[in-house]
């Protein structure tokens, strides 16, 4: 089958690896570009860091002051984010295997009330996480580590496989991106399509753009990579 990745790099070759193991056909198109930011980090004491996204993990990566926080424990929204978070020195990783609100009971579960944590992140996020740990008393320090900025128009092998009909179904892990790639695919006179790929969604809030086109979506069942492969 003819797959389309639309997430940014690097998780899109991650993910593309795993897809041709499975042998699958791969067109990796990112929607957003992840620009890493060099704004300074809060210089104050805290006593976890959490992550809702691969992609504020490897921003954080390259960040000058990034190292400095590496002894503090580990809270990742997913596997792959608690690999990555592990793979740049974390010794202490908490993997919560679901949502932001999986992530915020998890730290609500561990640390007391009172404690602060670090969440570096990008400029647009799809959950509030500091709104989910006000109620157990948890301060959270929004860290804006990276920017992703949107793609202009589709590549070249993307327009011509949707534009022939090779491409059947597509992954898709957050609205931005579903967003993106519906502007694009209308720029490109391409929306007709869209109804013979098979749109796979990470969860509700990721499908809601293609269900307001009216176009058919599959959830997964479970907010991480391994449930939207359960679908192909």
């Amino acid at each position: 089958m003819h797959v389309l990745v639309t997430r940014p790099l690097p998780a899109a070759n991650q993910t593309a690896k795993r897809l041709r193991a499975l042998g699958h056909d791969v067109i990796v198109d990112p929607m957003l570009r992840i620009a890493p930011t060099t704004t300074p980090l809060p210089d104050r004491p805290f006593d976890a860091v959490a992550f809702t996204s691969i992609n504020g993990v490897t921003a954080f990566a390259a960040h000058p002051d990034g190292k400095r926080f590496l002894h503090l424990p580990a809270f990742a929204v997913g596997p792959r984010t608690a690999k990555e978070a592990r793979a740049i020195g974390f010794a202490q990783v908490t993997d919560c295997d679901g949502d932001a609100s999986a992530l915020a009971g998890r730290i609500a579960a561990v640390l007391p009330s009172g404690a602060r944590v670090l969440n570096p992140a990008g400029e647009d996020r799809a959950a509030d996480l500091a709104g989910l740990l006000a109620a157990p008393g948890i301060s959270l320090d929004l860290a804006i580590v990276y920017a992703a900025e949107p793609a202009d128009a589709l590549s070249e092998e993307a327009r011509a496989a949707l534009a022939s009909g090779t491409v059947k179904a597509a992954l898709h892990f957050s609205q931005r991106t579903v967003k993106t790639l519906l502007r694009c695919v209308e720029g490109a006179g391409l929306n007709d399509t869209l109804t013979g790929v098979r749109e796979l969604c990470l969860s509700e809030q990721v499908a809601e753009p293609f269900v307001r086109k009216g176009l058919a979506v599959e959830v997964a069942a479970a907010p991480n990579e391994d449930a939207l492969f359960a679908l192909l």
